[in-house]
């Protein structure tokens, strides 16, 4: 096993099982994972199947707050549950184990967590430890990226049933029927650090502020983009010519349609964003605030077990 940490590893830590078995794939995981972990030497004192997405927090807030002493928390879910969850993760050295079990799984997506759950279970039990950044909205932390304007909409547009029955598909498809239904706006965007210049903005389909590389279902915020650079990536989509949103569609998957001339895009630590008409915050899949908005980035702010092999982030230790 690869360390770059102080040396603890997920099987020796005392760890708990929380799994969303609403998420897509979670009921049929809970049972393989409980076997798994324990299999591959993990000390798993307890288990909670919770089928009400909204008592993860409270489940996870219970345990950190035990005299049990945990060590590791291995939640099983998607990228809202690993979302509303970081907030209690964050102020403390609890390590966090995931079972990716959602739709997108874009937070283990950019770490290269893989996605069975068998496969999971060996990373948390003899992968590396690492800390990643974490976004900040509102006093909201986030793992992959925070947007208003079309975001939003494909949040709106997606539901349960829908990600149930076409699974990654639906992203896009929600995306055409958001694209349909969206009404720009004009924003004003600074950077309380005094790194770039003000801008005016008008016409916008979109404005994305990213921590993680992916979001959506694989879409790459940048090229570059990381979860360990302590910096935010953002990016701005106007609604220009038909042919410059032609040519943003086709490279999202990779990133490089930040190239396209409707595109403005920069890297900061600290961002402020004012929209007319106001405009709704989407956070990793959930509606949680309005603009006026302010995102910082909190270094270092989650302990995370990854593969051996990834070189997505690495361990600090400090925040």
């Amino acid at each position: 096993m690869q360390k770059e940490s102080s040396g603890e590893n997920g099987s020796s830590l005392r760890a708990a099982l929380v799994v969303n078995t609403r998420s897509r794939t979670g009921r049929d995981a809970f049972r393989v994972a409980e076997e798994r972990l324990v299999e591959f030497g993990v000390r798993l004192e307890e288990s909670f199947a919770v089928d009400d997405p909204g008592r993860i927090s409270e489940v996870v807030t219970g345990l950190l707050g035990s005299k049990e002493d945990y060590g590791m928390i291995v939640l099983g879910g998607g990228d809202g549950t690993v979302s509303s969850t970081v907030d209690h993760l964050v102020s403390s050295e609890v390590v966090l184990g995931l079972l990716p079990l959602g739709t997108a799984n874009d937070f283990a997506r950019t770490l290269g967590i893989p996605t069975d759950v068998g496969e999971a279970c060996r990373t948390i039990a003899g992968g590396k430890l690492v800390d990643v950044d974490l976004g900040i909205a509102g006093g909201n932390y986030y793992v992959n990226v925070a947007s208003l304007g079309l975001g939003v909409g494909v949040t709106q547009a997606l539901s349960p049933g829908l990600k149930r029955r076409v699974g990654a598909l639906a992203y896009p498809l929600a995306a055409v029927r958001a694209f349909f239904d969206h009404e720009p706006f004009d924003a004003r965007i600074t950077f309380p650090d005094g790194d770039h210049e003000p801008l005016e903005l008008t016409r916008l389909l979109q404005v994305a502020v990213g921590n993680g590389r992916f979001y959506g279902g694989g879409l790459a915020v940048s090229p570059e983009a990381g979860m360990d650079d302590g910096t935010l990536d953002v990016y701005a989509i106007e609604l220009g010519r038909r042919r410059d949103l032609f040519g943003v569609a086709r490279y999202m998957k990779s990133g490089d349609f930040i190239d396209t001339d409707c595109v403005h895009r920069y890297r900061t630590k600290h961002i402020k964003i004012q929209a007319s008409p106001k405009q709704k915050v989407n956070v990793d899949g959930e509606i949680v605030a309005r603009t006026p908005e302010e995102f910082r980035v909190s270094k270092n702010a989650l302990r995370v077990m990854v593969p051996g092999h990834s070189t997505a982030a690495r361990f600090d230790g400090s925040g």
